[in-house]
Protein backbone atom coordinates (compact mmCIF):
# COMPACT_ATOMS: atom_id res chain seq x y z
CA UNK A 1 0.00 0.00 0.00
CA UNK A 2 1.50 3.47 -1.09
CA UNK A 3 2.32 5.51 1.80
CA UNK A 4 0.44 9.05 2.25
CA UNK A 5 2.45 12.36 2.29
CA UNK A 6 1.57 15.83 3.34
CA UNK A 7 3.16 18.61 2.73
CA UNK A 8 4.32 21.81 4.53
CA UNK A 9 5.79 24.90 3.70
CA UNK A 10 6.98 27.30 6.33
CA UNK A 11 6.67 31.04 4.98
CA UNK A 12 6.62 32.93 8.07
CA UNK A 13 9.85 34.97 8.40
CA UNK A 14 10.35 38.24 8.02
CA UNK A 15 12.70 38.23 5.52
CA UNK A 16 14.43 40.79 6.85
CA UNK A 17 17.80 40.54 4.40
CA UNK A 18 15.11 42.30 1.32
CA UNK A 19 14.36 45.13 3.70
CA UNK A 20 12.51 47.58 2.68
CA UNK A 21 10.08 45.23 -0.47
CA UNK A 22 9.44 42.85 2.07
CA UNK A 23 8.38 44.64 4.59
CA UNK A 24 4.70 44.22 2.60
CA UNK A 25 5.73 41.68 0.38
CA UNK A 26 6.67 38.27 1.44
CA UNK A 27 9.81 37.52 0.03
CA UNK A 28 8.53 34.33 -1.05
CA UNK A 29 6.89 36.19 -3.80
CA UNK A 30 10.10 37.18 -5.31
CA UNK A 31 9.84 36.39 -9.24
CA UNK A 32 12.34 34.24 -10.42
CA UNK A 33 11.34 35.16 -14.04
CA UNK A 34 8.10 35.19 -14.14
CA UNK A 35 7.20 33.13 -11.31
CA UNK A 36 7.45 33.76 -7.41
CA UNK A 37 9.70 31.62 -5.79
CA UNK A 38 6.72 29.70 -3.54
CA UNK A 39 5.27 28.57 -6.60
CA UNK A 40 8.37 26.71 -7.64
CA UNK A 41 8.14 24.80 -4.16
CA UNK A 42 4.20 24.05 -4.47
CA UNK A 43 5.07 22.70 -8.09
CA UNK A 44 7.99 20.61 -6.83
CA UNK A 45 5.27 18.66 -4.47
CA UNK A 46 2.61 18.50 -7.30
CA UNK A 47 5.14 17.00 -9.17
CA UNK A 48 6.24 14.38 -6.65
CA UNK A 49 1.96 13.76 -6.53
CA UNK A 50 1.43 15.14 -3.19
CA UNK A 51 -1.18 17.80 -2.94
CA UNK A 52 -2.43 18.14 0.09
CA UNK A 53 -0.28 21.34 1.12
CA UNK A 54 -0.10 23.78 4.13
CA UNK A 55 1.61 26.85 3.90
CA UNK A 56 2.41 27.58 7.51
CA UNK A 57 2.04 32.12 6.93
CA UNK A 58 2.30 35.22 9.43
CA UNK A 59 1.35 38.94 9.03
CA UNK A 60 2.20 40.59 5.63
CA UNK A 61 1.92 37.33 3.92
CA UNK A 62 -1.93 37.49 2.35
CA UNK A 63 -0.03 37.93 -1.21
CA UNK A 64 0.70 34.17 -0.91
CA UNK A 65 -3.18 33.22 -0.63
CA UNK A 66 -4.36 35.82 -3.06
CA UNK A 67 -1.65 34.40 -6.09
CA UNK A 68 -2.77 30.61 -5.62
CA UNK A 69 -6.62 32.31 -5.67
CA UNK A 70 -9.13 31.83 -8.91
CA UNK A 71 -8.67 35.45 -10.57
CA UNK A 72 -11.99 35.26 -12.44
CA UNK A 73 -11.94 39.04 -13.77
CA UNK A 74 -8.07 38.54 -14.92
CA UNK A 75 -9.23 34.79 -16.55
CA UNK A 76 -12.17 36.39 -18.66
CA UNK A 77 -10.07 39.27 -20.25
CA UNK A 78 -7.44 36.74 -21.24
CA UNK A 79 -9.41 34.58 -23.09
CA UNK A 80 -11.50 37.68 -24.52
CA UNK A 81 -7.87 38.76 -25.51
CA UNK A 82 -7.42 35.48 -27.37
CA UNK A 83 -3.94 34.74 -24.93
CA UNK A 84 -4.39 31.31 -24.51
CA UNK A 85 -1.02 29.93 -23.33
CA UNK A 86 -1.15 32.89 -20.32
CA UNK A 87 -4.59 31.93 -19.27
CA UNK A 88 -3.73 28.30 -19.42
CA UNK A 89 -0.78 29.32 -16.79
CA UNK A 90 -3.14 31.25 -14.60
CA UNK A 91 -5.53 28.57 -14.49
CA UNK A 92 -2.82 25.96 -13.73
CA UNK A 93 -2.34 28.07 -10.42
CA UNK A 94 -5.75 28.76 -9.30
CA UNK A 95 -6.83 24.72 -9.50
CA UNK A 96 -3.79 24.13 -6.64
CA UNK A 97 -5.94 23.88 -3.50
CA UNK A 98 -3.58 24.77 -0.55
CA UNK A 99 -4.23 25.18 2.71
CA UNK A 100 -2.85 27.96 5.52
CA UNK A 101 -2.61 28.07 9.53
CA UNK A 102 -1.02 31.67 10.62
CA UNK A 103 2.29 31.96 12.97
CA UNK A 104 1.18 34.75 14.89
CA UNK A 105 4.55 34.79 16.55
CA UNK A 106 7.84 34.16 14.91
CA UNK A 107 9.63 31.44 17.71
CA UNK A 108 11.46 29.84 14.81
CA UNK A 109 11.10 27.21 12.50
CA UNK A 110 10.38 24.21 15.09
CA UNK A 111 7.54 26.33 16.25
CA UNK A 112 6.13 26.81 12.40
CA UNK A 113 6.31 22.89 12.03
CA UNK A 114 4.15 22.59 15.07
CA UNK A 115 1.68 24.67 14.02
CA UNK A 116 1.04 22.10 11.19
CA UNK A 117 -0.26 19.33 13.60
CA UNK A 118 -3.47 19.15 13.52
CA UNK A 119 -2.88 19.08 9.52
CA UNK A 120 -0.85 16.22 9.51
CA UNK A 121 -2.77 13.76 11.86
CA UNK A 122 -0.54 10.12 11.62
CA UNK A 123 0.50 10.92 8.14
CA UNK A 124 4.22 11.57 7.53
CA UNK A 125 4.75 14.99 6.24
CA UNK A 126 7.63 16.57 4.48
CA UNK A 127 8.69 20.38 5.17
CA UNK A 128 10.43 22.23 2.65
CA UNK A 129 11.12 25.41 3.69
CA UNK A 130 9.76 28.58 0.89
CA UNK A 131 12.57 30.32 -0.42
CA UNK A 132 14.79 27.36 -1.95
CA UNK A 133 14.36 25.98 -5.87
CA UNK A 134 15.65 22.56 -6.15
CA UNK A 135 16.32 21.57 -9.67
CA UNK A 136 17.67 18.26 -10.52
CA UNK A 137 17.14 15.28 -12.98
CA UNK A 138 15.08 13.18 -10.63
CA UNK A 139 12.73 15.16 -8.41
CA UNK A 140 14.51 15.04 -4.95
CA UNK A 141 11.37 15.06 -3.27
CA UNK A 142 10.63 11.58 -4.73
CA UNK A 143 14.19 10.80 -3.30
CA UNK A 144 13.26 11.41 -0.25
CA UNK A 145 9.99 9.18 -0.15
CA UNK A 146 11.92 6.53 -1.71
CA UNK A 147 14.60 6.39 1.56
CA UNK A 148 11.60 6.76 3.59
CA UNK A 149 9.97 3.99 2.26
CA UNK A 150 12.93 2.21 2.90
CA UNK A 151 13.50 2.72 6.06
CA UNK A 152 10.14 3.92 7.62
CA UNK A 153 12.32 6.98 9.59
CA UNK A 154 12.56 10.57 9.02
CA UNK A 155 14.72 11.41 6.27
CA UNK A 156 16.86 14.95 6.01
CA UNK A 157 18.12 16.13 2.72
CA UNK A 158 21.53 17.56 2.74
CA UNK A 159 24.60 18.53 0.79
CA UNK A 160 27.96 19.24 0.59
CA UNK A 161 29.55 22.95 0.99
CA UNK A 162 32.71 24.38 1.00
CA UNK A 163 33.78 24.15 4.84
CA UNK A 164 33.91 28.29 4.59
CA UNK A 165 29.86 28.04 4.47
CA UNK A 166 29.33 25.58 7.21
CA UNK A 167 28.26 28.74 9.45
CA UNK A 168 25.52 29.23 7.88
CA UNK A 169 23.83 25.81 7.71
CA UNK A 170 22.84 23.35 10.35
CA UNK A 171 24.94 20.55 9.73
CA UNK A 172 25.17 16.87 9.79
CA UNK A 173 27.56 14.29 11.81
CA UNK A 174 26.55 11.20 9.84
CA UNK A 175 27.79 7.80 9.02
CA UNK A 176 27.63 6.72 5.25
CA UNK A 177 25.68 3.30 4.81
CA UNK A 178 24.75 3.49 1.41
CA UNK A 179 25.71 5.80 -1.41
CA UNK A 180 24.23 9.04 -0.69
CA UNK A 181 22.27 7.66 2.48
CA UNK A 182 23.29 8.38 5.90
CA UNK A 183 22.28 7.58 9.16
CA UNK A 184 22.63 10.61 11.13
CA UNK A 185 24.65 10.79 14.69
CA UNK A 186 23.57 14.05 16.02
CA UNK A 187 23.16 17.50 14.13
CA UNK A 188 24.43 20.87 15.18
CA UNK A 189 23.25 24.31 14.36
CA UNK A 190 25.39 27.21 12.12
CA UNK A 191 28.65 25.88 14.02
CA UNK A 192 32.17 27.41 13.45
CA UNK A 193 34.01 25.99 10.91
CA UNK A 194 36.67 24.53 13.22
CA UNK A 195 34.07 22.57 15.16
CA UNK A 196 31.69 21.74 12.75
CA UNK A 197 31.65 17.66 12.28
CA UNK A 198 31.09 17.66 8.50
CA UNK A 199 30.15 19.69 5.70
CA UNK A 200 27.28 18.21 5.07
CA UNK A 201 24.61 20.99 5.27
CA UNK A 202 21.19 21.04 5.61
CA UNK A 203 19.09 23.00 2.82
CA UNK A 204 15.63 22.59 4.71
CA UNK A 205 13.74 19.83 3.11
CA UNK A 206 12.93 17.18 5.44
CA UNK A 207 10.43 14.21 5.72
CA UNK A 208 9.19 13.45 9.22
CA UNK A 209 6.40 11.23 10.92
CA UNK A 210 4.33 12.83 13.72
CA UNK A 211 7.19 11.74 16.71
CA UNK A 212 8.72 15.23 15.54
CA UNK A 213 5.83 17.42 17.35
CA UNK A 214 6.52 16.09 20.62
CA UNK A 215 10.32 16.58 20.50
CA UNK A 216 9.43 20.60 19.20
CA UNK A 217 7.51 20.70 22.18
CA UNK A 218 9.95 19.73 24.45
CA UNK A 219 13.27 21.97 22.38
CA UNK A 220 13.79 25.09 24.03
CA UNK A 221 14.81 28.13 22.53
CA UNK A 222 18.61 27.77 21.17
CA UNK A 223 20.16 29.56 18.21
CA UNK A 224 18.72 33.37 18.22
CA UNK A 225 16.71 32.75 20.81
CA UNK A 226 14.21 30.63 18.68
CA UNK A 227 12.60 26.91 18.85
CA UNK A 228 15.84 25.59 16.56
CA UNK A 229 14.19 22.34 14.17
CA UNK A 230 17.56 20.99 14.57
CA UNK A 231 17.85 20.84 18.15
CA UNK A 232 13.83 19.22 18.02
CA UNK A 233 15.72 16.42 15.22
CA UNK A 234 18.96 15.87 17.53
CA UNK A 235 15.77 14.82 20.71
CA UNK A 236 14.14 12.81 18.27
CA UNK A 237 17.50 11.15 17.91
CA UNK A 238 16.97 10.15 21.38
CA UNK A 239 13.85 7.40 20.28
CA UNK A 240 14.26 6.46 16.99
CA UNK A 241 16.93 6.46 13.80
CA UNK A 242 16.86 9.48 11.43
CA UNK A 243 18.55 9.12 8.03
CA UNK A 244 20.18 11.62 5.48
CA UNK A 245 19.75 11.35 1.72
CA UNK A 246 22.25 13.66 -0.67
CA UNK A 247 21.04 16.15 -2.99
CA UNK A 248 22.18 15.95 -6.35
CA UNK A 249 21.59 18.70 -8.55
CA UNK A 250 21.26 22.26 -8.44
CA UNK A 251 20.02 24.38 -5.01
CA UNK A 252 18.94 27.98 -5.47
CA UNK A 253 18.46 29.90 -2.33
CA UNK A 254 16.80 32.74 -2.55
CA UNK A 255 17.60 34.42 0.99
CA UNK A 256 19.18 36.97 -0.15
CA UNK A 257 19.70 39.24 -2.52
CA UNK A 258 23.15 38.51 -4.08
CA UNK A 259 21.60 34.72 -4.92
CA UNK A 260 18.05 36.06 -5.53
CA UNK A 261 19.99 38.10 -8.96
CA UNK A 262 22.04 34.52 -9.38
CA UNK A 263 18.90 32.72 -9.60
CA UNK A 264 17.24 35.34 -12.29
CA UNK A 265 20.04 35.32 -14.51
CA UNK A 266 20.54 31.65 -14.09
CA UNK A 267 16.99 30.91 -14.80
CA UNK A 268 16.64 33.15 -17.97
CA UNK A 269 19.93 31.68 -19.26
CA UNK A 270 17.66 28.42 -19.56
CA UNK A 271 14.70 29.87 -21.36
CA UNK A 272 14.71 30.22 -25.06
CA UNK A 273 13.10 33.13 -25.26
CA UNK A 274 15.73 34.69 -23.07
CA UNK A 275 18.97 33.70 -23.36
CA UNK A 276 20.55 35.15 -26.62
CA UNK A 277 19.29 38.67 -25.15
CA UNK A 278 20.69 37.85 -21.71
CA UNK A 279 23.56 36.92 -23.29
CA UNK A 280 24.21 39.87 -24.98
CA UNK A 281 24.02 42.17 -22.17
CA UNK A 282 26.25 40.60 -20.50
CA UNK A 283 28.38 40.85 -22.57
CA UNK A 284 27.91 44.29 -23.20
CA UNK A 285 28.22 45.18 -19.45
CA UNK A 286 31.97 47.28 -18.72
CA UNK A 287 32.78 45.34 -15.72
Amino acid sequence: MKTYIKAVIPVAGFGTRFLPITKAQPKEMLPVIDKPVIQYVVEEFINAGITDILLITGREKRALEDHFDKSNDLEMLLKEKGKLDLLNKIEKISDIDLFYVRQKERKGLGDAVLHAENFIDDNPFIVHVGDTILVSEKNPLEELIGVYGKYKKPVILFEKVGIEDVERYGIIDANEIKNGVYKINSLVEKPKKEQAPSNMAIIGVYLFNKKIFDCIRKTKPGYGGEIQLTDAINLLLDEEEVYACEFKGKRYDIGDPYLWLKANIEFALKRDELKDDVREFIKSLKL
